[in-house]
């Protein structure tokens, strides 16, 4: 297994969340999206990954305001939901 699939399968591991609601929004993102992010797109991903279920759910669901850090994907995410 090369470095690439390494990374892959890291990520898929940080997509299964304690929601179901997360793990299917965030695994198919993986699946459908993060191949076609450039690589700041893919740092915040990575990143947005680290966030606890909780905010990250009231993030992508637009029930709190998202950091700034995070504002890009998380706005990404939910156009590419719609």
């Amino acid at each position: 297994m090369n470095e690439c699939d390494l990374s892959k399968k890291r990520l898929e591991w940080q997509c299964r969340r304690g929601m179901l609601e997360l793990d299917v929004l965030l695994k198919r993102y993986l699946d459908e999206q993060y191949s076609l992010l450039d690589d700041a797109g893919k740092k915040q991903f990575q990143a947005l990954l680290g966030v606890e279920d909780p905010d990250l759910y009231a993030y992508l669901m637009q029930q709190t305001e998202v950091p700034s850090e995070f504002r890009e994907r998380v706005d990404a995410i939910r156009q590419w939901v719609n």
